[in-house]
């Protein structure tokens, strides 16, 4: 009885210390998740709120904080696990080959999330801009880590892989605050350059959205195969573009033939020999 006791009384001692030992550590480990959780997020919440504030594209915001957070949780999860005993070293570096293997299998779509990468820290387009990218035209809807989304003028919805996107040249319509229009108007050969350059000023010169500066250009371009090419570059804000295009259009054609001068369009003259004499 008394040896029974003997081992009673170890194995008791022995569970207390190991319920001891474990439940303090159980304890810390869930205190400090706990904790770090909370912290996480309150991290999140601020860097979101000082990006918010200091005017960061809306879509940069999210995926900023949201890395920051899951960094910052990985960070919790490593220290918890080590203080429960686990060799973090070995999970260290077996996530390492597993993280290998995983990107040996998707590279292309790690292509697509660096390039997302490169796209939200470099911003050469923002949501809301119009841009030709990967072969495609279109409104910026979104710009997430894997694709960029686009709206054309019609009201179709292009999904671009990120990659296609940054690894080919990108125009942006919308980067600068004015453009310039390119037009050419035609006139024939036997029309008045002098009138024709005068009335194509005059128009310019009254519509109020062209600008002053810089200047507009107007003159003689190419003398082609049916007409003699004026070139006009008037300034204009980047919002009236196209309501600005159409209109110098359409009053050029109308104006120009009241100054009397006419718009042609490419013929060919054919030229029939008749052969004289008779065939045997």
């Amino acid at each position: 009885m008394d040896q029974l006791g003997l081992d009673l009384e170890t194995s008791i001692t022995t569970i207390t210390d190991l319920l001891t030992n474990w439940g303090l550590k159980a304890l810390g480990a869930l205190a400090v998740l706990i904790v770090g959780r909370i912290v996480a997020g309150w991290v999140r919440r601020t860097i979101r709120s000082l990006l918010s504030r200091s005017k960061t594209d809306p879509t940069l915001v999210p995926f900023v904080s949201g890395l920051v957070y899951y960094l910052l949780l990985a960070v919790v999860v490593i220290a918890v696990l080590d203080m429960v005993g686990v060799q973090t070293a070995s999970l260290i570096a077996v996530l390492g080959a597993a993280g290998l293997a995983v990107g040996l299998a998707l590279q292309g779509t790690l292509a697509n999330f660096a390039a997302g990468i490169m796209l939200l820290v470099f911003r050469p387009f923002q949501k809301g801009d119009y841009i030709e990218a990967a072969g495609v035209a279109g409104s910026v809807d979104a710009i997430n880590i894997f694709t960029t989304s686009l709206n054309t003028p019609d009201n179709v919805r292009i999904v671009i892989p990120n990659a296609s996107v940054w690894g080919q040249t990108i125009k942006n319509y919308a980067a600068h605050a004015t453009r310039r229009l390119d037009l050419v108007v035609g006139i024939a050969y036997e029309d008045d350059i002098g009138r024709a350059i005068d009335t194509i000023t005059g128009i310019v010169r009254a519509d109020g959205r062209v600008l002053a500066e810089p200047q507009s250009t107007v003159a003689v371009n190419e003398l082609g195969d049916s007409s003699v090419n004026i070139v006009v570059r008037p300034w204009c804000k980047r919002e009236d573009y196209w309501p600005l295009r159409c209109e110098l259009t359409r009053r050029f054609k109308e104006d120009l033939e009241k100054a009397g001068c006419s718009i042609p369009f490419p013929q060919r003259d054919v030229h029939v020999h008749q052969a004289t004499g008779s065939v045997a």
